[in-house]
């Protein structure tokens, strides 16, 4: 049976002495008590022949795991049985953020899951703890060789840092950088730099078997546009066609400048392109594009992932009317030479706001190799996974959960309720509390809580995998307090239970 609480004689008495307001409240305690027992006994008492309703809350206790604190309210179970999904796969903390407090809510909290994009919380709260919320990556930008006459006699070095969000817009700004030194002809090579990161080369395709989807991009210490391209389609009824615009521009790419026009409707306009990746040279549309799409931008990874980056620098520095005698090729910035300027990045406060709001992969294991690359000099995964595990182990305390990649685009990683409820605490306390609450989407408005149905205001990072779904973060209630909340349901039924999430996100915002 769950344990009774009643408040705290303490709280209902004024000196020593059990006062009338007090005394009322504990008999309504104690009658609430009953009923709720009396309920029980009842509830089990019904015949087994009885078959619930659609609606109906399962009525024979869930099974409970040691820690256990409350029952889950009756909305979310009845939500879970809709979903067909047993209570003991659903993995919930409530608790106030100050740290020590009792939860409100403790069910298998103490179980150790994949915690799916979730897993980000860690990462970019050891981000803004070790790094601070100022930080920016620096691409720097070398030129081995005098410039006579626009002609630069040498090469140009780009050497990469981890730069998260390096975009065609920041592309295009390096490459004019480059042409506001007086040069429009490099008779050398561009070499690229990556030697911040070592990080295995990876198939695209082996997490999911999508990799054309550009949360499979792999970190990149140069990573360029996410290795994506943006496929702009805007329709021309006067023309009966579509024009195609991809940005950036690859060099020796060839693509269709128009697709033709439809009728149809656009639930699946891309499937009505008949898109063809198979040569990464010659991009192919035998369809066509509904014309009542207006226009629709499609980012797609790039075919032959290796190749981006050096197809995109070529295209833009000859769309900006430059000319390479030579190549874009990998290498080392010689040790003699100094920067000539130096790109830098939004700062990490920014950065923490795309990654944490739209869950964006690659974004999170560039942030991830960084935590190790910035101690060590060079990042990679088994690095940055010790920087993790000592920074819990310092910070958070008690069990350290099992990283991977810190972004949760993994089998691998683990990690409880109760664990991202205590790192959530510890956030709170922390002074950049408002930096890493402001990166967390508000249910109902933005991010991946936009189509959230929870009627409470909360800053929620969600997760969503194969079998996993979950929400943590810090919701408001209706007394104006502020409590942490995480939910992450296991099952192979996760995602048709997305509305005892919301269930338990209005419970949280109605507790006092």
């Amino acid at each position: 049976m769950t344990p009774l609480h009643l408040p705290s004689l303490h709280r209902l008495t004024s000196s020593g002495r059990l006062s009338r307001w007090g005394f009322v409240r504990l008999c309504l305690a104690l009658a609430l008590a009953f009923a709720s027992l009396f309920t029980m006994i009842c509830a089990t008492a019904l015949p087994a022949q009885a078959a619930p309703s659609s609606k109906a809350v399962r009525t024979d206790p869930p099974k409970h795991t040691e820690g256990d604190i409350g029952q889950l309210p009756a909305e979310v179970q009845a939500a879970l049985q809709r979903a067909k999904v047993p209570s003991e796969n659903f993995h919930v903390m409530v608790v106030d953020t100050h740290t020590g407090s009792t939860p409100r809510l403790s069910h298998q909290a103490q179980v150790r899951v994949n915690p799916a994009s979730l897993m980000k919380l860690a990462t970019t709260t050891a981000a803004l703890d070790t790094l601070g919320p100022a930080f920016v990556w620096r691409t720097p930008v070398y030129v081995d060789g005098p410039v006579r006459d626009g002609v630069l006699q040498g090469n140009v070095y780009i050497r990469g840092s981890g730069d998260p969000r390096l975009g065609v817009e920041r592309l295009w700004l390096l490459m004019r950088r480059i042409q506001g030194l007086g040069i429009q002809k490099i008779q050398g090579d561009i070499v690229l730099d990556r030697s911040a990161f070592d990080v295995p080369a990876r198939d695209a395709a082996s997490f999911d078997g999508e990799p054309l989807r550009p949360y499979n991009a792999a970190p990149d210490a140069l990573l360029l546009n996410f290795k994506s391209l943006l496929i702009q389609f805007v329709p021309d009824r006067a023309a009966n066609l579509a024009r195609v615009q991809i940005e950036p521009p690859l060099a020796g790419v060839q693509f269709p400048t128009a697709v033709p026009l439809s009728n149809g409707d656009c639930n699946d306009y891309r499937g009505a392109l008949r898109a063809d990746w198979s040569d990464p040279t010659r991009i192919k549309f035998a369809g066509n594009f509904p014309a009542v799409c207006g226009e629709k931008m499609w980012p797609i990874a790039y075919a032959a992932p290796q190749q981006f980056a050096p197809r995109a620098i070529t295209g833009m520095w000859q769309q900006l009317g430059g000319q390479l005698i030579g190549q874009v090729r990998d290498g080392s910035v010689p040790t003699h030479l100094q920067p000539i300027f130096n790109v830098e990045s939004a700062t990490l406060a920014e950065t923490i706001r795309d990654i944490n709001k739209f869950s964006n992969n690659v974004m999170a294991q560039q942030l991830f190799l960084t935590l190790s690359q910035q101690q060590r000099g060079v990042g990679s995964f088994d690095a940055s996974r010790e920087v993790m595990q000592r920074w819990w182990r310092e910070r958070v305390g008690g069990e350290v959960p099992t990283f991977d990649n810190g972004s949760g685009l993994s089998r691998e990683e683990r990690i409880s309720a109760q664990a991202l409820a205590r790192l959530l605490q510890v956030a709170w306390a922390s002074p950049n509390m408002s930096e890493l609450m402001s990166s967390l989407p508000v249910t109902g408005l933005d991010g991946t809580m936009k189509r959230s149905k929870a009627q409470a205001s909360a800053h929620l990072k969600t997760g969503s995998l194969r079998d996993v779904a979950g929400v943590a973060g810090f919701v408001d209630t209706a007394s104006g307090k502020r409590l942490v909340v995480v939910a992450i349901l296991h099952h192979a039924n996760a995602n048709a239970a997305r509305p005892a999430l919301d269930a338990m996100i209005d419970w949280a915002g109605k507790q006092p």
